[in-house]
């Protein structure tokens, strides 16, 4: 496109608009560091459960145009949520001041405790864009304080349904709308602080972009939104003709719902990529689950949206125009496609993450050395409430389980051992934070042994965590794929191996008395109670063969003082031939604990003389016997 037709196309040069574009991300990342100074819950303070965006007017069909560093599932969805609230409530009924708000998972995505602001900016008298912010409420009632579960039954128990309505109007808090929330949710006292921050940024929002007009006039403004999402779909549209066209088929596994585990739920995906277009075709998908881990058609779009990018062109900007060349067919009634009363999504993210899992399956084959190794698959989150010595009560959510551990491998180098899944963008809380808030003791957060995919890159090790509850608690855990592994290889790699979730009784965990923490090996798990995972029945450790044992089959998991929940994630993919691993990086690996010397000859071909658990430093390489093992 030549200088004068970006001029004409876009009201502006190409400069003044890349300059624009920056301006704008300075603006959603300003607010988002406002708000999160500001916040009061732990699960934005600490979790950074929030995203903000800036899309376009209506005369531009609401395009999604500059987002902020944070959380994918949100990003994702968030240009539809904003035009479907807008649209509903009636873009010619909402004037300055004003700030629309909703969470229904059909309309906007994602799930109930996930509230959506949206607020006009106003140029002339006349809408030139929303800034808009969702963020995650540590309570929107239902069944379960927090709202962490995958065993409720419809939307009813779900959590409070809010659609498209004002909480202010000219400015002014819309005390009805207020009284609403606040009438049906726990932990008014975090959440009341947390809308006013949010007001707060979106109002920093509405002044900086009105800067912006007053300093290069709207017609630039208007034209660099357009601008912003073109950009991304030229990318998108680039990178998709760069792949053979034909149709690729992938699945994934999700262990149960929370009914019962008589019922597995798959995922199938037939990617049929002609040109410049993919298709991603979704029959073959179950059926809707009976408990609240379904996930909505945007939720679904965001998924699709995500894996292809990551696949195809990671740099690619983030925002609608990322979905311009890409189609998706999904039958209403399943489980990535689900419809209301019974079809409740609460743990949508564990089945999009799947959804990811299944377009890797498919593509990898045919990227060669571009192929992505699986990460851990799931969040296994734990959700907990229970009552201090002196009868005050808590809640800790996504905080003491499963929630953060290893991608999988790529041709740059190994997965990360310690991260969130590819779906998600969050902080890791810090443990004196959690501490501090909940009657708890992190005794253990490292990387477990013999986890990650072998590879000529390595995938991450999995994460082991060990939480020791001070109080009687009530928990809800979520491990979600365990059954087979997800941090699937790529391009000759290994598979990641599968993790679990245990409980260690006071009697057994006997941490307090005993001063020692407890050992991740086969002999200890005889007398623990397991949550979740593939486990010999017997000895209740790890089995891959051994008997499939269901976190849902308590309805909550209820411990006295002094139990231990010890939380093992999947391991990540490896990339590549694993006896092509430089030997010097395999005794690193030894050395630090990511392979043991068994581990090392068994998978890469490479023996390890010495003692790496008592004298890391002193142990070498035996040259001449990895030379006749690799050979």
């Amino acid at each position: 496109m030549s200088d004068a037709d970006f001029t004409e196309r876009y009201g502006t040069d190409r400069f003044t608009a890349s300059v624009i574009t920056n301006r704008l991300h300075y603006v959603v990342e300003h607010m988002s560091t406002g708000f999160l100074r500001e916040a009061f819950s732990p699960i934005i303070r600490d979790w950074y459960d929030f995203a903000c965006t800036i899309s376009g007017p209506p005369e531009q069909d609401y395009p999604m145009s500059v987002v902020s560093n944070s959380l994918v599932v949100f990003l994702g969805t968030m240009g539809d949520a904003v035009r479907n609230t807008v649209i509903e409530y009636g873009p010619e009924n909402l004037k300055p001041g004003d700030v629309l708000i909703g969470n229904d998972p059909y309309r906007t995505g994602t799930h109930v405790n996930d509230v959506l602001f949206v607020h006009p900016v106003f140029h002339d008298e006349k809408i030139v864009s929303f800034v808009n912010i969702r963020a995650h409420q540590l309570d929107m009632g239902g069944t379960v304080p927090g709202g962490f579960s995958g065993t409720k039954a419809n939307i009813y128990e779900n959590g409070l349904v809010i659609p498209p309505v004002l909480l202010y109007s000219g400015g002014t808090p819309v005390r009805s709308t207020f009284s609403l929330i606040f009438d049906n949710s726990r932990f008014g006292d975090i959440l009341l602080p947390d809308f006013k921050s949010i007001y707060q940024q979106l109002l920093l929002g509405d002044r900086l972009i009105r800067e912006n007009i007053a300093r290069y006039g709207a017609e630039p403004y208007l034209g660099t939104l357009q601008y912003a999402v073109d950009t991304s779909a030229e990318r998108m549209r680039e990178a998709i003709a760069g792949i053979p066209d034909g149709d690729y088929v992938g699945t994934g596994l999700v262990d149960a719902d929370g009914m019962d585990e008589t019922e597995e739920f798959r995922i199938k995906v037939t990617l049929i990529k002609r040109g410049e277009h993919i298709e991603a075709e979704l029959s073959g998908t179950s059926r809707q689950a009976r408990t609240s881990i379904n996930a909505s058609m945007l939720d679904s779009k965001t998924a699709v949206g995500v894996a292809i990018t990551m696949l195809l062109d990671p740099e690619t900007p983030f925002t609608t125009g990322t979905w311009r060349n890409i189609d998706m067919a999904c039958p209403p009634g399943s489980l990535l496609n689900s419809l209301p009363p019974e079809g409740a999504s609460m743990m949508f993210w564990e089945i999009t993450t799947t959804l990811v899992t299944a377009v890797f399956d498919a593509l990898n084959p045919v990227l060669g050395e571009r192929a992505v190794a699986g990460d851990y698959g799931s969040l296994s989150l734990h959700n907990a409430t229970g009552l201090t010595s002196d009868g005050v009560p808590w809640a800790t959510a996504a905080q003491c389980g499963g929630e953060h551990g290893p991608w999988g491998a790529t041709s740059d180098g190994d997965g990360d051992s310690y991260t969130v899944l590819f779906m998600l963008n969050n902080l890791d809380p810090a443990t004196e934070a959690i501490e501090h808030d909940v009657p708890v003791v992190l005794l253990r957060k490292e990387a477990a042994t013999d986890t990650g995919g072998a590879g000529f890159n390595r995938g991450g090790a999995a994460t082991i965590r060990d939480s020791l509850w001070l109080t009687d608690a009530s928990a809800y855990s979520s491990p979600f794929r365990t059954k087979i592994p997800s941090g699937l290889g790529a391009h000759g790699g290994g598979t990641g191996k599968l993790g679990a979730v245990w409980i260690f009784p006071p009697e057994e965990a006997n941490i307090q008395e005993g001063g020692r923490l407890i050992p991740h090996a086969e002999d200890v798990y005889t007398n623990t109670v397991p949550v979740g995972g593939m486990l010999d029945p017997v000895t209740k450790a790890l089995d891959p063969d051994g008997r499939y044992y269901y976190f849902a089959s308590e309805r909550s998991w209820d411990t006295k003082a002094g139990a231990m929940f010890r939380y093992l994630t999947n391991g990540g993919g490896g990339w590549g031939t694993p006896f092509e691993r430089d030997p010097e990086r395999v005794l690193r690996d030894v050395r630090d604990s990511y392979v043991s010397v068994e581990g090392a000859a068994r998978d890469y071909g490479v023996v390890v003389l010495g003692d790496p658990d008592n004298d890391p430093e002193g142990i070498t390489v035996d040259v001449e016997a990895t030379s006749a093992l690799r050979a």
